[in-house]
């Protein structure tokens, strides 16, 4: 965390692409600005059947304040029977999530749709078979 917070405090865009919500996160997601961007998840998630994306490609540090904020943004999507994607080409990012026990936790793309079909989320095959 930089000194000046100023310039590590994340900004966003939203836009919408069909049914899906992206969200276009720049900046750091620490301490100081990972509660803020929890509170605009949760106003996201808060429909039935959330079809979220966030785009990560912009975020230069993430510490386990974001990490937080992404899980619990999981949790209420998977809780509504939606979606949540996460958009990165990051090895450190990708690498962190794996190493946290998050590797499978999140569907993760390349990059954003550029139109999403409305619906709900795909099940797993391992939901498949249970269920």
């Amino acid at each position: 965390m930089y000194k000046d917070h100023e310039e590590s405090t994340p900004c966003h865009t939203e836009r919408r692409v069909g049914g899906t919500t992206v969200v276009e996160l720049r900046g750091e997601i620490d301490l100081c600005t990972g509660p803020p961007l929890s509170a605009r998840l949760d106003l996201l998630t808060a429909g039935a059947f959330p079809d979220l994306v966030l785009d990560l490609r912009q975020v230069s540090f993430i510490d386990c304040s974001g990490l937080r904020a992404l899980c619990r943004a999981r949790n209420r999507v998977l809780a509504r029977s939606g979606r949540l994607r996460l958009v990165t080409d990051s090895a450190r990012l990708l690498g962190m999530l794996r190493s946290v026990d998050l590797g499978e936790a999140f569907e993760v793309l390349s990059r954003p749709p550029k139109h999403a079909a409305p619906g709900r989320r795909p099940r797993r095959l391992a939901e498949r078979a249970a269920g």
